[in-house]
């Protein structure tokens, strides 16, 4: 983890952006506060795909069945 002040960060804003960018977290400091963390992006999900789980699914057969005992609570 590097800080940088503000003056600092501007000069150096590109530098800053690849050390994020190859996992570093960067702090820019106000006054010796720390105020902001630079880190990457978590990179985009892929997109899902249909039918990609089929097979490894399955549905009981009475799935749909009214159970024997729900008269009971009616």
């Amino acid at each position: 983890m590097s800080q940088f002040n503000i003056a600092e960060a501007k000069t150096r804003f590109s530098e800053l952006v690849q050390k994020a960018m190859l996992g570093e977290e960067v702090i820019i400091a106000k006054d010796n506060k720390a105020v902001v963390k630079l880190v990457a992006l978590a990179p985009p999900r892929q997109l899902r795909k249909p039918g990609s789980a089929k097979g490894q699914i399955w549905t009981a057969p009475d799935f749909d069945a009214t159970p024997k005992d729900f008269g009971e609570y009616m």
